[in-house]
C-alpha cells in the first residue's frame, strides 16, 4: 500500500494502516511540532555569551551532501529507509541525542527519535534511535520524503545534543543542534 503524498487532500489514496494500541505513543504530532519549534528556538541561544569557541557540532550523510538531493532509496519512492548519518563530538555535558526530520516547505514531521547514547557518532542505513514517536504519516519511526509529483521540497535533519537522557519535551535540555538540509525531487 502506498502512503498518501504530503499536501494532498485526505482520501486521495488509502489511509495508512492504523497503529496497534500497544504501539501508540502519547506524543501527538501537534506536541511534536511545538517541541521541535521550541528546541530549535532555544538552540539559537546556545552559546550566547561564551568566551571560548568549542569545535562546531556537525552532522553529515555519506549518502548525500548538504544542499544536495536525497537519493530515491531513502524516500517513499524507494525502500523508504533512513539514510546513514554521521556526526562529530558533541559539546561537553551531552548525555543523549534526539533526532528529527522535518519538511521545511510544509512542516511535515518525518521522524522524531530520542535516547541515542552520547558515545554514538552515527546511524547506519535503516538504523533508528531506541525511542521513536509517530510521524505525520501516522507511523512510528522514519518516513522518507514524499512530496507531490513534480514538486521539490527541502528536508532538514536535526540532531540535538541534550544534557539529560530525556524524550519530548526536551527543549530545556538542548546544548547544541547539528543540521543538514537536502532536497528531494
Amino acid at each position: 500500500m502506498r502512503r498518501r503524498r504530503e499536501g494532498l487532500p485526505e482520501g486521495t489514496q488509502e489511509p495508512p494502516a492504523p497503529i496497534p494500541p500497544g504501539d501508540r505513543h502519547p506524543v501527538s504530532t501537534a506536541a511534536m511540532r511545538l517541541w521541535i519549534w521550541v528546541a530549535v528556538s532555544a538552540s539559537a541561544l546556545v552559546g550566547v555569551g561564551s568566551v571560548a569557541a568549542a569545535p562546531k557540532f556537525t552532522i553529515a550523510s555519506p549518502a548525500f551532501r548538504a544542499g544536495g538531493t536525497i537519493p530515491k532509496r531513502f524516500t517513499c519512492d524507494g525502500a523508504d529507509v533512513s539514510p546513514p548519518l554521521r556526526w562529530n563530538r558533541p559539546p561537553a555535558g551531552t548525555r543523549s541525542f534526539s533526532i528529527s526530520v522535518v519538511d521545511l516547505d510544509n512542516g511535515f514531521i518525518h521522524w522524531l527519535g530520542w535516547g541515542l547514547p552520547p558515545a554514538r557518532r552515527g546511524l547506519a542505513v535503516g538504523q533508528h534511535p531506541p525511542h521513536q514517536a509517530v510521524n505525520d504519516f501516522g507511523r512510528r519511526g522514519y518516513g522518507g520524503p514524499c512530496p507531490p509529483a513534480g514538486v521539490r521540497h527541502r528536508y532538514r535533519f536535526s540532531l540535538y545534543a541534550l544534557d539529560a537522557p530525556v524524550g519530548p519535551p526536551f527543549a530545556r535540555h538542548v546544548l547544541a543542534v547539528a543540521r543538514i538540509t537536502a532536497f528531494y525531487r
